[in-house]
């Protein structure tokens, strides 16, 4: 599968929903204005300074897979520090697919994080509407880069009605990252609780033109009670 580049950008440029969701199109409104100005002003992005995640990876042509379940803990300079609670599945996958991304996310935080963020520098925001699924009040709007550079995608972004947090970001890389790569698809889904983010959810689908499809779902939390004990149980050299 040569380099895995395209997972470089995923920790700032990021599923399919299953949910039906009504947009009323027209002019944004005040607080459609003011939720895209929360949105930017803040980043819209938690940073859990440890966290639990677990990553389900895939190659459907191959009918091969793989998950991780590991905590993870923020590192000097961003870098992140890994510490593997479980590895199962098929040794492609986890060295192709997983560990590659794991490498890459860490090399993105060299990146400067303004090139690639959901700004007004780098993106054109055109109002589509309100969403109200009945679990869901959010303001959607199409997010289109104002250049064809890596790290950018176009596509939709949610963001919650209260406190303007991205509820929702989906699209596809404008810019292929590699010769290999034919297309890149994300969608993170955000659970939001009194304008605080409690989990973000994404899946990413990258076509190939070796073996197909490669598909990646991640979940992020902050660290929980019971990864406490496990996080407790590797420090004193314990196993599961």
């Amino acid at each position: 599968m040569r380099k895995f580049g395209w997972v470089v950008m995923l920790a700032v440029s990021v599923a399919a929903l299953g949910r039906a969701a009504s947009a009323s199109k027209g002019h944004p409104s005040i607080g459609a204005q003011a939720a895209l100005a929360r949105f930017v002003a803040g980043g819209g992005v938690a940073a859990w300074p440890v966290e639990s995640i677990e990553i389900h990876a895939g190659l459907p042509k191959m009918a091969k897979t793989a998950q991780l379940r590991a905590i993870r803990r923020a590192g000097p300079m961003s870098e992140a520090k890994y510490e593997v609670l479980e590895v199962s599945g098929d040794r492609t996958v986890k060295q192709q697919v997983i560990a590659r991304y794991l490498s890459a996310e860490n090399t993105a935080t060299e990146l400067p994080s303004a090139s690639v963020a959901i700004t007004a520098a780098n993106y054109k925001f055109t109002y589509k509407g309100e969403i109200d699924d009945g679990e869901t009040l959010a303001y959607a709007f199409q997010i289109t880069p104002r250049t064809k550079r890596s790290g950018l995608m176009k596509g939709e972004l949610w963001l919650d009605q209260q406190s303007g947090v991205a509820l929702r970001k989906s699209g596809t890389l404008v810019k292929s990252p590699s010769v290999w790569i034919k297309r890149v698809a994300i969608t993170q889904e955000i659970a939001v609780h009194d304008g605080q983010v409690e989990s973000r959810l994404t899946r990413i689908a990258v076509d190939t033109r070796l073996v197909g499809r490669a598909e990646l779902v991640i979940e992020e939390r902050p660290l929980g009670a019971a990864d406490r004990v496990l996080m407790t149980n590797w420090d004193n050299g314990g196993q599961q």
